[in-house]
């Protein structure tokens, strides 16, 4: 039966490896979009690795920022969250379920646990982002399901700055 629990150390290797998997499309996607150049300065551990380490890096600095969701003693999906008490917003980071393990629900399971902690420590609103891309379609509609129902859109811009004139000498 799943179960949600708060994350521990020995789950480490577990979300690493999930990030890597959850993000394979997504970073595909990105090196398509931006180039080999810009896609190499943004994810220099490659693209197989980067996501998986990112989290990695954030599970060892903010540990208590981090559920697991597991099944029999396996890990299933993990989600990392930050809460502003002065603000009053709390906000979902990296999250992923593991699609391969045949069992639905995982995210959503994830989402209200999270929501109900942000709750239950005074957050007055939730927030997440993510892209507009096609790689991104399944977490939007994940998202919308959860009950975020109110949305502002953004578009993020690159340049290769080898590609950007050298400015001149006065």
């Amino acid at each position: 039966m799943m179960q949600m629990r708060q994350y521990q150390e020995c789950d480490l290797e577990s979300i690493v490896a999930l990030a890597n998997k959850a993000w394979r499309e997504i970073r595909k996607m990105s090196r398509q979009a931006l180039g080999d150049k810009i896609a190499d300065v943004l994810n220099p551990q490659g693209d197989a690795v980067s996501k998986g380490e990112q989290v990695r890096a954030m599970a060892l600095k903010s540990p208590e920022n981090f559920m697991v969701c597991e099944d029999a003693g396996r890990v299933v999906g993990f989600i990392y969250f930050w809460m502003d008490q002065q603000s009053g917003v709390g906000e979902i980071g990296n999250n992923a379920a593991d699609a391969d393990c045949g069992l639905k629900g995982i995210g959503q399971m994830m989402y209200r646990a999270v929501l109900s902690h942000f709750k239950a420590n005074g957050i007055k609103v939730a927030c997440v982002s993510t892209g507009l891309d096609p790689a991104h379609e399944r977490a939007r509609k994940a998202y919308a399901r959860a009950g975020f129902n109110k949305s502002l859109s953004s578009i993020r811009y690159y340049m290769d700055l080898s590609e950007y004139p050298q400015p001149q000498a006065e």
